[in-house]
């Protein structure tokens, strides 16, 4: 969302962190309810080979809950406050929360200037992680903002001598005009990413709490021509190389982008230089996100115009994309009854297999409010909850989600798997292949997708091919790769060593370096039977 009130009440802060330090709740002790990393499973999200359904929220502000003065755990942050809200999300059947990891503000800023990376603050966003682990609740942390609260990209713009504004911090995401922008993302989520917690001694990076990555909040690449409003081409670019980036930190997390949505054809904004699938079908990311305010003024859209708008995003993310899609921010504005449509895009959500929602916003009762605030004690928190139920019943169980051709099936015991080289004589079927590259000449990514056509589920999977020349693979994810000279193996990672019969995928990628060509490998075996090539 564009629009961000910040709150401004520091003497009312200071007040409460001072009243509230002796009393924090320690989550060191608690018993963490997190364990094990979500991942995707095709076009949904699953944990534990499973299926995983989620009702979340936003809460961007809880990295300020705190003084933002004088000794770090007893003044600089408000552990009883942070307790209490996670405490009321928990109450309220929240299960993933959606929050900002960005400011260059002096008060409680992350990195209030360029390189300089507040220990203060980011010991704030530690116990933040520990008391969502310890109430139940995985995170989704965004690395940074395209609008200007809390500084944003704007603020790294003028490090550079940029300006920022519209349609002038387009620039940031042009890497012939600003390298240094590149240059001080990366170094931020590098920091990010390999951070340590000082209570758990848990990097960032290895933390199953932490449910996914969101690359910014809302980016676009808007305005700078009537064609890259339509192509994405330049925004792609700096998602896949972001994107690359952080994979080959990070393999246990799943990225997102934190787009909006918004687009010409969906009758729901203009075209911003941030096509839907385009830009969501880069091989790093995850998932697909949009954020619905329909009945905005500029939007103005019906509840059943609502409805099929959310439908179209959730199709297009499955049948187009191939991936789980998270309605990342919605809610209601103005006079509308937000009980009667939250009941009902709640419930065709559902139905139409959505994979994960997250309100916007969940503030807690010290914060200020707007006119989309949703407290404690709503009545639209009933809903809410309601829906928090209904998908975690469809989570947990054994696949039987509404695509279960795309969604991999439990399987206790893995059958081994095969040599990771084909035997000198496969025979032919049941499976075939479609991989995908994207190269820059001397590296590229690769994007597998394997398809089970068989009759029966493939427990347990090995593919094995041959390069065609000298590349070397240096970052595998969603699997784990063997590689000796030019013959490669990848063998299925825990959770996605089933593949469902008549039509069930697994999917991993990998980066690697090369000199020369860079042919597709010309022959793939599936646990010693060779594919075909979609």
């Amino acid at each position: 969302m564009r629009r961000r009130i910040r709150p401004v009440h520091l003497l009312l802060s200071m007040i409460l962190a001072l009243a509230a330090g002796a009393v924090a709740l320690s989550v060191s002790s608690a018993n963490a309810a997190i364990s094990g990393f979500v991942q995707r499973c095709g076009v949904h999200f699953c944990l534990d080979g499973k299926p995983y359904y989620f009702a979340g929220a936003n809460t961007y502000d809880v990295f300020t809950y705190g003084g933002s003065y004088g000794d770090t755990e007893t003044q600089y942050m408000d552990k009883a406050r942070i307790d209490a809200h996670m405490a009321e999300l928990r109450a309220d059947k929240v299960s993933v929360l959606r929050l900002w990891m960005f400011s260059h503000e002096s008060w409680h800023g992350f990195e209030p200037a360029e390189g300089v990376y507040n220990e203060q603050q980011f010991a704030l966003f530690d116990y933040i992680i520990e008391s969502a682990k310890a109430h139940g609740i995985r995170l989704i942390p965004v690395f940074e903002n395209y609008w200007e609260a809390y500084g944003g990209i704007d603020t790294r713009l003028e490090w550079e001598g940029l300006s920022g504004g519209h349609p002038g911090r387009a620039v940031f995401f042009d890497k012939n005009k600003c390298p240094g922008c590149f240059a001080q993302y990366k170094n931020y989520v590098n920091y990010v990413l390999n951070r340590t917690n000082h209570y758990s001694g848990v990097k960032y990076k290895d933390e199953p709490t932490i449910f996914a990555w969101e690359l910014m909040n809302e980016p676009r690449y808007q305005d700078v021509s009537a064609e890259e409003n339509k192509s994405g081409a330049t925004l792609r670019k700096w998602v896949d190389e972001m994107g690359a980036y952080i994979k080959s930190i990070d393999s246990n997390h799943m990225l997102g982008t934190g787009l909006e949505g918004h687009e010409s054809r969906y009758g729901f904004g203009g075209d911003e230089g941030n096509p839907f699938v385009y830009i969501h079908e880069s091989s790093y990311i995850d998932f697909t996100s949009a954020h619905p305010y329909p009945n905005a003024g500029w939007a103005n859209l019906t509840l059943e115009q609502t409805k099929t708008l959310i439908g179209r995003w959730i199709s297009d993310s499955h049948d187009v994309v191939g991936k789980p899609f998270f309605l990342g921010e919605f809610n209601t504005e103005g006079n509308a009854d937000r009980v009667a449509w939250w009941t009902e895009l709640y419930s065709d959500f559902e139905a139409r297999g959505g994979d994960g929602s997250a309100f916007w916003w969940y503030p807690d009762k010290n914060a200020g409010g707007d006119q989309h605030s949703v407290k404690s004690g709503d009545p639209a928190l009933a809903v809410f909850r309601a829906h928090s139920a209904r998908m975690a019943a469809k989570s947990g169980g054994p696949t039987s989600s509404p695509s279960p051709s795309t969604s991999p099936s439990p399987s206790p015991s893995p059958s081994p798997s095969p040599s990771p080289s084909p035997s000198p004589s496969p025979s032919v079927g049941g499976c075939s292949v479609r991989y995908a590259l994207n190269d820059w000449g001397s590296g590229f990514t690769a994007d597998v997708t394997i398809t089970n056509s068989g009759s029966s589920t493939i427990n347990g999977w090995t593919l094995a091919f041959t390069f065609a020349g000298n590349q070397k693979i240096t970052n595998t994810w969603n699997g784990v790769s063997t590689q000796s000279g030019a013959q490669v193996s990848v063998k299925n990672a825990d959770w996605n060593a089933a593949i469902g019969a008549n039509g069930g995928t697994a999917n991993f990628g990998f980066q690697a370096e090369y000199t020369g060509t860079n042919a597709v490998p010309a022959t793939f075996t599936l646990n010693g039977k060779i594919c075909t090539t979609a």
